[in-house]
């Protein structure tokens, strides 16, 4: 069993808090018990390295499997919450469980609240970006196939209950940074740019220490991100009836 289900995006958290609550602590209980009573043989958790808190800003510090737990926002502390008590029923009642915490994803198919999906279809509408405060917040990027591939593996190959990071990148690039690439990629110009009020709390940077899952299992991302960012840009250009 694999436990994707969460209410993931920051700043609905922010402006609506209980539900991210329910969905995301009430409702892993559920399925943790569920699990517990009809025997499953592994109960796979998704989670995020934003449980860890932030980094400073230019720094080499990377989130590992070893973090101290420090969430910031609504969102993250009811994924921390979730981690607890997915770990709490392995040892309590010996549920068989892993868990992933993982950086932003991207692709084709996301919901249009996030960075890249927001810009991207922001730009097919002629409509400006939204950048939050200096734009210079960083995010660890992995590509949604890559993540999945993860998972696979430590279906296949995990420890039962351990825990595995999985990033994309090797190096940090901001959400400017991200937004200016797409802006290229669509032959647009930086004017499309539009500079916001920060929202509270706002983490400065994620950084992801992938060594143990690539070492123990394998895993390595294999796509890159400025070329499946092309590939995402190219998909939402030819289904924007979705």
């Amino acid at each position: 069993m694999v436990h994707f289900a969460a209410e993931s995006h920051v700043d609905r958290s922010i402006l609506e808090p209980a539900s991210f609550v329910t969905t995301n602590v009430l409702g892993t209980q559920v399925l943790l018990e569920s699990a517990l009573k009809n025997n499953v043989k592994r109960f796979h958790h998704v989670s995020t390295d934003e449980v860890f808190g932030q980094l400073e800003l230019g720094s080499s510090t990377k989130f590992d499997e070893n973090s101290q737990y420090d969430p910031r926002s609504p969102y993250s502390a009811s994924k921390a919450g979730s981690d607890h008590l997915v770990r709490a029923y392995h040892h309590t009642f010996g549920l068989p469980i892993t868990i992933t915490n993982c950086s932003n994803n991207f692709g084709p198919y996301q919901f249009p609240e996030k960075i890249i999906p927001l810009a991207i279809t922001n730009l097919l509408e002629d409509k400006k970006i939204p950048i939050y405060g200096d734009g210079l917040y960083v995010r660890d990027w992995l590509y949604v196939e890559d993540h999945c591939r993860a998972i696979e593996s430590v279906l296949e190959k995990g420890k039962v209950g351990e825990t595995y990071c999985v990033g994309g990148l090797n190096e940090d690039v901001n959400n400017l940074e991200v937004t200016k690439k797409i802006i290229k990629i669509l032959g647009k110009n930086d004017d499309m740019i539009e500079f916001i009020k920060d929202r509270p709390g706002h983490d400065r940077r994620y950084a992801v220490n992938w060594s143990k899952i690539k070492n123990e299992l394998g895993w390595e991302p294999l796509h890159s991100f400025d070329q499946w960012l092309e590939e995402t840009v190219r998909w939402y250009q030819e289904n924007q009836d979705w």
